[in-house]
């Protein structure tokens, strides 16, 4: 059945606040300006993240009151982004180091059940009933073990939000069209930076893994963003403790990424709807309007 034309609506799912400044802000910025609704929904607080700005990181009140700045600093990123944000309410389960590493922390997100654990992102996908939702790949992007539970997490809530016969109590059944991966992260990019940034007589040397997750193959979707960058930047800097101002997110000059590399870049995962791969909206598929029919079973 279908309703009258409603905005588009896109959910990201994240494992910690900064992870929405982080992967796909210029994206969301563009959308929110082009009167799209977006909702992240955040499945940590953060509380075992580090602090990995250097200029913080010896300051004993921010070591002591972790959890309620992470919450601020999303609080700042959410006003930058132009974001609605909900806590799914998970405790961050830190990043294991060490050969071999040590268990994880007793009841921590990466130690839930996938199919338990998805029933708080289900209800937020049947209230908020997005036609697109992003997230990480099977890999987390980066085995931490927050970030590979909240793609296995999306991945079930993607299906079980649509099926009638799980989660009765969270509400009206809901189909989401499009599932996507994060993918900004890739050699491709980081090859182009490095040819801009020496074409400009600057010295980067990219930080390409030989194990880089994204491969040529994985990448689907470009959205063109690149006037929206200074926002993402803007963002990431509210989350103070997390991102170092100095540090190597800023190291290639705001102009030479917007001409080297003026995308940020994703996976199509799952689509209900027909496409053509590549694409430059997540929303291909659903347009050509700007306002799309509600499709619900």
């Amino acid at each position: 059945m279908s309703s009258p034309a409603q905005p588009l609506r896109l959910l990201h799912v994240h494992a910690h606040p900064d992870d929405e400044s982080s992967k796909g802000a210029a994206t969301t910025a563009k959308y929110v300006a082009e009167g799209v609704e977006v909702l992240v929904a955040t499945c940590t607080g953060g509380e075992r993240g580090s602090v990995l700005n250097p200029k913080l990181a010896d300051d004993p009140s921010v070591l002591a009151n972790i959890t309620e700045i992470r919450r601020e600093e999303m609080a700042r990123a959410r006003e930058i982004l132009g974001i609605q944000q909900v806590w799914l309410g998970f405790v961050d389960s830190g990043y294991p180091e060490g050969d071999p590493p040590p268990p994880l922390p007793e009841g921590c997100f990466g130690l839930q059940d996938p199919t338990v654990a998805a029933g708080a992102l289900v209800k937020v996908i049947r209230e908020f009933r997005p036609h697109v939702i992003t997230t990480y790949d099977e890999s987390g992007g980066y085995p931490h073990p927050d970030h590979i539970m909240c793609h296995k997490i999306t991945v079930e809530a993607f299906k079980a939000a649509a099926d009638p016969y799980q989660w009765a109590e969270h509400g009206t059944p809901w189909q989401a069209a499009k599932l996507y991966y994060h993918m900004s992260f890739h050699r491709r990019r980081y090859e182009q930076l490095e040819i801009a940034m020496h074409e400009n007589g600057l010295e980067y040397h990219a930080p390409i893994r030989d194990d880089d997750p994204y491969s040529y193959g994985r990448l689907t979707t470009f959205i063109p963003c690149a006037e929206y960058f200074p926002v993402r930047d803007e963002a990431l800097r509210a989350h103070a403790t997390q991102i170092d101002p100095d540090g190597r997110w800023f190291e290639v000059p705001l102009a030479i990424q917007q001409a080297g590399w003026p995308t940020e870049d994703f996976q199509l995962a799952i689509s209900k709807v027909p496409t053509m791969i590549p694409e430059d909206d997540l929303f291909s598929g659903l347009r050509p309007e700007r306002l799309v029919p509600e499709f619900m079973i």
